[in-house]
């Protein structure tokens, strides 16, 4: 396993390799080096590339290839499927039966492989992995519409600061799960809503470098149009931050994001899996 201070040397060939991702990818590396502390992971490198793999908190017999690179120099040597076949057998020590290339939350790079990294679908075809699903990402022109509506009486809206993260992270894991309470917790941004003193929605971003996500509104306070309110905080924080668009990752409601924001479809994913026994 590689350490900390080679974490460097593997943004800068990844930096090379994700040409779709290369302002990002050292942020990504550094992301997925430091998941949540109950996550069995691991980075392998070789020559000129390396991989990323981790196991699902959820159902450990579930192992994911979560960066695979291979600097351009390096390329069409075998160096990929070397380090493909590096990363199965630790999982299969590990304990997985099933490996796939897909997102493993809330630490992730993508949901999938992005289906114009061909080269990355064919070496995961040609390695029997097959495909089991299609995930999307939307993309979000910055800055985001000016104007914010008007919220009902009783509704504070607040950014979180040190003090309250913990609060909304605890809001977040009991409405919907610890992965979302994690990636809420260690955002960059953080913004929330109260109704009559308690929180009943969030939104985040840069939980995974420059997208925004994940955001959620409790039940009880759905139709009040705060999901699209937190939405325009978090994107108009993102502008500040020097951004000229955002990726809405995973996306379920199409047509939520497309009406709130304008919003399109602009990555899509496949997600592959493959039998270790």
């Amino acid at each position: 396993m590689i350490t900390a201070a080679e974490l460097p040397a593997l943004g800068e060939i990844a930096r090379a390799a994700l040409t779709l991702d290369a302002d990002e990818a050292p942020a990504l590396v550094a992301r997925l080096a430091a998941p949540p502390q109950t996550r069995r992971w691991t980075a392998l490198a070789t020559e000129g590339g390396f991989v990323m793999a981790s196991l699902a908190e959820r159902d450990p017999t579930v192992g994911h290839i979560d960066l695979l690179a291979v600097h351009p120099a390096h390329q069409g040597k075998g160096r990929g499927r070397e380090l493909l076949r590096a990363a199965e057998e630790w999982l299969r020590a590990e304990g997985a039966t099933q490996a796939r290339f897909a997102g493993n939350p809330p630490a992730y790079a993508w949901p999938g492989i992005d289906v114009r990294y061909t080269a990355a679908a064919c070496l995961a075809e040609s390695a029997g992995y097959e495909r089991y699903h299609v995930a999307w990402n939307m993309t979000a022109a910055l800055p985001p519409p000016a104007e914010e509506p008007p919220v009902r009486q009783g509704v504070t809206l607040h950014k979180a600061g040190d003090q309250d993260r913990r609060e909304v992270a605890a809001f977040v894991e009991k409405e919907w799960n610890e992965r979302w309470a994690w990636e809420a917790s260690s955002a960059t941004g953080l913004h929330y809503a109260r109704l009559d003193g308690q929180i009943v929605a969030f939104a985040a971003w840069g939980a995974r470098p420059s997208w925004f996500g994940p955001m959620g509104t409790s039940p009880a306070a759905r139709g009040l149009g705060l999901g699209g309110v937190l939405l325009r905080r978090c994107l108009a924080e993102q502008h500040a931050a020097g951004l000229s668009e955002a990726q809405i990752g995973w996306v379920g409601p199409l047509r939520f994001y497309s009406r709130a924001v304008g919003a399109r479809v602009e990555r899509v994913f496949w997600l592959y899996r493959r039998d270790l026994r």
